[in-house]
């Protein structure tokens, strides 16, 4: 039986890689800042189990993480999920918003990832950090995010590096995915005049992706417990998109169909 702690736990994809590797087998603890989500997600299975932290304090994190391997005895996997917004060009970002975005969607998975260093290399663990297609792309005004989740792949490298000998550490890609945040996202294209709903905005922003639909979170969540799971053993220090083929799409191309 593992054990596992999965930030950003209350909603959206967390939330789903909470759920899935409950249903797997595997005793799962929830971490975020807001602890009623954390709490309904923990309550819809017996095997979830909300312990609220902010995952930027490294005291808080390493209670948490002294909690679980007491609680358990052990801990075998970490999905560092945490995120946030970011969305400004360069210009336009105050020195306040610029730390508010590297600490939502870097710090929290590098002090995530430090605090529970010492018992993963004991049970010999797996990393995942949920990042982003952002991390290999660029989208208008969105300079903090984008930059945050590019310097996650460099993360999840020097912790395959110097860590490999004991722990995996992996990073997956996600593009659209239905979550409470990118409703938010589509909200705004709705509000601007871009799409008259919701479903018409993901439609829109799917429109030159391969599979033409954004993903749902279990999809996002099946894929982290692969790279946590016994099939994954020679895995280490890759970058796993998920993006229904958006990455491959040529642009200068999609005038011709």
């Amino acid at each position: 039986m593992s054990t596992y702690l999965v930030t950003g736990g209350g909603t959206g994809i967390g939330a789903a890689v909470a759920t899935r590797l409950a249903e797997d087998g595997g005793d799962v603890v929830v971490s975020g800042r807001r602890r009623e989500p954390l709490e309904e997600v923990a309550s819809a299975h017996p095997r979830i189990t909300a312990m609220p932290a902010d995952a930027t304090d490294g005291a808080a994190m390493r209670r948490v993480v002294e909690d679980v391997t007491e609680r358990y005895g052990g801990l075998d996997g970490v999905v560092a999920n945490a995120g946030g917004h970011g969305y400004d060009t360069v210009g336009d970002t105050s020195d306040e918003a610029w730390r508010s975005s590297l600490d939502a969607n870097l710090t929290t998975a590098f002090v995530t990832a430090r605090e529970a260093l010492e018992p993963l290399v004991r049970s010999g663990g797996s990393i995942v950090v949920v990042s982003s297609l952002a991390a290999l792309r660029a989208g208008p005004e969105t300079a903090g995010y984008t930059v945050g989740k590019h310097a996650l792949l460099g993360l999840v490298r020097s912790l395959a590096r110097d860590y490999g000998h004991r722990v995996r550490a992996n990073a997956v890609c996600p593009g659209w995915v239905r979550t409470p945040m990118a409703d938010q996202e589509m909200q705004v294209l709705v509000e601007g005049g871009g799409a008259a709903d919701v479903e018409s905005a993901y439609a829109e922003v799917t429109r030159d992706v391969p599979l033409g639909r954004p993903a749902d979170p279990e999809e996002i969540a099946g894929v982290v417990a692969f790279l946590l799971g016994p099939d994954a053993t020679y895995v280490n220090g890759a970058t796993l998109v998920v993006d229904g083929g958006a990455h491959i799409v040529d642009v200068p191309t999609l005038a011709f169909g």
